[in-house]
Formats: structure tokens, C-alpha cells, sequence
């Protein structure tokens, strides 16, 4: 998969399948219109493209309007965004920085300018509340109407349903929200993870007994916060149990960052001590502990991590539990 950061870029292709919107979190609505869009690019013989924005113009409004916290809290990071839809199968994505320029744009321009001139749009494929351009005043029919006179296709895709609810961004950031990872995996077709490469923090676990691993989650807020068992992928060939905290530390610092700190249950020897640092992780999060809190110092903040180190081998032990307990009926 190709990744462009803006339009003006001689290996872009000529001409494409496109759909449009910012794919947070790509859940299995995003994964339906997506591969809509890949069978109709084939049958085309065109590429498929994704054009997404960053910031997210939710983000950059509520920027704007001097109260940021407005802005929606972020499911995945831009990486894990492309590495879902590289996963979908697209060919080539374009991500378009949304700032006053943009936002300005009449439906008009917008299509003219960015879906035709930029993107070389043939056919484009939209969900069902699309809108677009200044004050979101175009629309579906408005779309529909331009391509009849500016020689593209548009479709448009009704929203996607699972057990009878509407499966949406929305919908995810709200049960990350709660703490309800199995509710946010169905959603997404896949437990929820945050990938990142592991860099050097404070060394606070060493030194409290814990070996912890960070990553950075680049954006102002989180869809989920607290304290979660999770697997830790791509360190060594097989998953390694873990706990992790994913939020602001405020035990320990005062920041606006957010970090995902993991204490790996078991550290493989072969990595040494410094091992980790450099390598790209995934880190699925499968059960939620607890909220992030304050402790009154470093030593109740040790019990806690000694407690969730418990739970979560008590969670991985039931986990082996169920898991024979299926074995042996499937084998019945």
C-alpha cells in the first residue's frame, strides 16, 4: 500500500476508486465499505483509495473554538489506521492535513479542487451521513449531481449492523469508554491494540521492581484510560502476557501525554535488559482492571502493580481454563 501525505506527488495514480472519511479505528463497518470499494476498484480496473485527514477536523474545530477537550477522543493512532487498512487490502491512501485552507472550501471547490483535480476520483463511495466541504453544507445528492456532470460515479453505502446495533466510531469510543473490550473487539472484528515503538522513559518500573515497556499515544485523548491485561506482540515470535496502564501517570508526573506503560508478566531472557527499546510492538488490550488513579506515594503505587500483575495472571489462568474446557468438549 501506498501512503501520500497530500495530492501533489508524481507516483499518486492518475486515477481512482475512492472513498473518503477518517476511519477511526477501522471497525467492521469501515472493513465492509472498504472491501465494496476494493471489488468495484477491480471490476474498474482502477486503484483503490482511501482519503483520510489528519488532524481530525472534529479536533481542528474544537481547536479553533479555544476548548480542545471537545475534540474526540482518538481510537487509534495514524499508524494503526494505515496498518488496518493496508490490512483491508487498499492500494494507495491519501492522508490530507486538515487545517483553514481546507476547512474553508465550498462543497463546490472541495470537489473540483481535491476529489477531481487532486485524486483523479472515478468512482467514489460514500456511507450514508457523508458530508462535506464549509459548514458540511454538501451531501450525497449534491455529490451525485457533480458526477453526473464531471464524469464520476458515487454510490452510497447504509450503515452496518451487528446483533442489531449500528456499528460506528462512536459506537467503539463508547464502549472503550466503559471498559468494555469484548463489546469494542466485536465492534472492531479484532481485540483492540496500540502499536508504537518502545522508547525510554523515566526507568520508575526498574527501580519499583517492574520492567515496563512505553509507548507514546500521540494524540490529546484516548477512547480508553485505566488498567488493562493485555498480550504484547512482536517481541518474540509467541504473544507475551502482560498488564498495562494506558493514561496520564498522575501518580508519578504532571503532563497532558499520554502514555501505554506495560509490565511484561514474563521477560524473555534472550532479549537482555535492554532489548525492547527501538522495536515496534502491538499491544492488545483484553480486559480492563481498573481506572487510572492517584496513589499517595510510590509505595501504595507498588501494591497496586503487584495486585494487577495478580489479576491479570488470574485472568490468563481462567483464560486457559476456558480454553481446555472448549478442547475437551470439542473433542467429545
Amino acid at each position: 500500500m501506498h501512503v501520500f501525505r497530500g495530492f501533489h506527488h508524481a507516483a499518486l495514480a492518475p486515477a481512482c476508486a475512492l472513498t473518503i472519511g477518517n476511519f477511526d479505528g477501522v471497525h467492521r463497518g469501515h472493513q465492509a465499505m472498504l472491501a465494496l470499494l476494493k471489488s468495484e476498484a477491480q471490476h474498474r480496473g482502477l486503484p483503490s483509495c482511501v482519503l483520510t485527514f489528519e488532524p481530525h477536523p472534529r479536533d481542528f474545530f474544537a481547536r479553533q473554538s479555544g476548548k480542545p477537550e471537545l475534540g474526540p477522543p482518538r481510537i487509534a493512532t495514524l499508524r494503526d489506521k494505515l496498518t488496518e487498512l493496508e490490512r483491508c487490502g487498499i492500494d494507495q491512501v491519501v492522508v490530507l492535513r486538515f487545517d483553514q485552507r481546507l476547512s474553508r472550501l465550498s462543497p463546490e471547490e472541495f470537489i473540483q479542487q481535491v476529489l477531481v483535480d487532486g485524486l483523479g476520483a472515478k468512482y467514489i463511495l460514500v456511507g450514508d451521513d457523508f458530508r462535506f466541504g464549509a459548514r458540511r453544507a454538501g451531501d450525497y445528492a449534491m455529490l451525485d449531481a457533480a458526477g453526473g456532470q464531471l464524469g464520476f460515479d458515487v454510490a452510497r453505502m447504509n450503515s452496518y449492523e451487528v446483533h442489531g446495533l449500528r456499528v460506528s466510531s462512536s459506537a467503539v469510543r463508547e464502549a472503550l469508554a466503559r471498559g468494555d473490550m469484548e463489546a469494542a473487539a466485536g465492534l472492531l472484528g479484532r481485540p483492540y491494540s496500540i502499536s508504537g515503538h518502545i522508547v525510554h522513559g523515566r526507568k520508575l518500573g526498574r527501580q519499583l521492581g517492574f520492567r515496563t515497556l512505553n509507548l507514546r499515544f500521540r494524540h490529546r485523548r484516548a477512547a480508553a484510560t485505566g488498567i488493562f491485561v493485555v498480550r504484547v506482540h512482536g517481541l518474540i515470535p509467541e504473544p507475551l502476557p502482560g498488564v498495562a496502564s494506558l493514561g496520564l501517570r498522575p501518580t508519578v508526573e504532571e503532563t497532558d501525554r499520554i502514555l501505554l506503560e506495560v509490565n511484561c508478566l514474563e521477560w524473555p531472557a534472550e532479549l537482555g535488559a535492554e532489548g525492547g527499546y527501538g522495536k515496534i510492538v502491538r499491544v492488545e488490550l483484553l480486559h480492563k482492571l481498573r481506572d487510572e488513579v492517584r496513589f499517595e506515594g510510590l509505595d501504595a503505587l507498588t501494591a497496586a502493580i503487584r495486585q494487577d500483575a495478580a489479576d491479570a495472571h488470574a485472568y490468563f489462568a481462567s483464560l486457559h481454563q476456558q480454553t481446555r474446557r472448549q478442547t475437551t468438549r470439542d473433542r467429545i
